[in-house]
């Protein structure tokens, strides 16, 4: 049974997320404070992580920071917070999902399940991936998820490095937004578009020598990006 750990300082709203997700057969806890949520997420072993931004003493920005510093876990934010500088910085953060509160919580179970079988699909098939990808200064080790350029090891979150590899695997092929979105996240990409830009240029921040030039992922003016080999 997959555990997963809600944060919200809004009781209602965090035991509506608890019992729809327990319907579908997860095991879920509640934290309702910050600073608390944070401690608990980082000392015990779960397999996702929900959490809002506005909380008492800790916000879900930093907890977000935080968690992903050590854990690769699936991390969706949710919050009544619309602004896309938000959203922004949440996905800057680490953070795998961004979900504007009012939502269909039958919406936040799809997230889930979506989340879950992707990172489990990378973590614990049986199949065996390629050893690496060379591209010029770059290497992706696959079976490792590792990066490195000009030999120096890159630190990328799990859906910088599934998204790096997933344009790397399908060199000269230009993908748009939402043909990323949806490969890489598995859902329906309306409204969600920033995702997509935001890790690209997060990428392109840790493997490219200019990220104003940059020589690996190549933007396609109105249509997507790509990487060319």
């Amino acid at each position: 049974m997959k555990r997963i750990l809600i944060i919200e300082d809004d009781l209602d709203i965090g035991e509506l997320q608890l019992d729809y997700l327990e319907i579908n057969g997860y095991d879920v806890e509640l934290q309702t404070s910050g600073k608390e949520g944070l401690k608990h997420g980082l000392s015990n072993d779960f397999d996702l992580l929900i959490v809002d931004i506005m909380l008492p003493e800790v916000d879900g920005f930093e907890i977000c920071k935080q968690v992903r510093a050590v854990k690769n876990i699936p991390i969706l934010i949710v919050s009544a917070k619309k602004e896309d500088i938000d959203k922004i910085r949440g996905l800057g953060l680490g953070a795998d999902d961004y979900i504007i509160k009012p939502f269909s919580p039958s919406e936040l179970v799809a997230r889930v399940k979506a989340h879950l079988a992707r990172y489990e699909r990378l973590i614990g098939n049986n199949q065996t991936p390629k050893k690496e990808i060379r591209i010029r200064g770059l290497i992706i080790d696959e079976m490792a998820r590792k990066v490195y350029v000009n030999n120096q090891r890159v630190a990328l979150t799990a859906k910088e490095f599934d998204l790096l590899l997933f344009l790397a695997k399908h060199p000269n092929r230009v993908f748009s937004k939402e043909d990323l979105f949806e490969s890489i996240w598995g859902l329906e990409s309306s409204g969600d578009i920033t995702t997509i830009t935001v890790h690209i240029r997060k990428i392109r921040g840790k493997i490219e020598k200019d990220p104003s030039n940059p020589q690996f992922i190549e933007t396609v003016w109105g249509a997507g990006y790509m990487i060319s080999v």
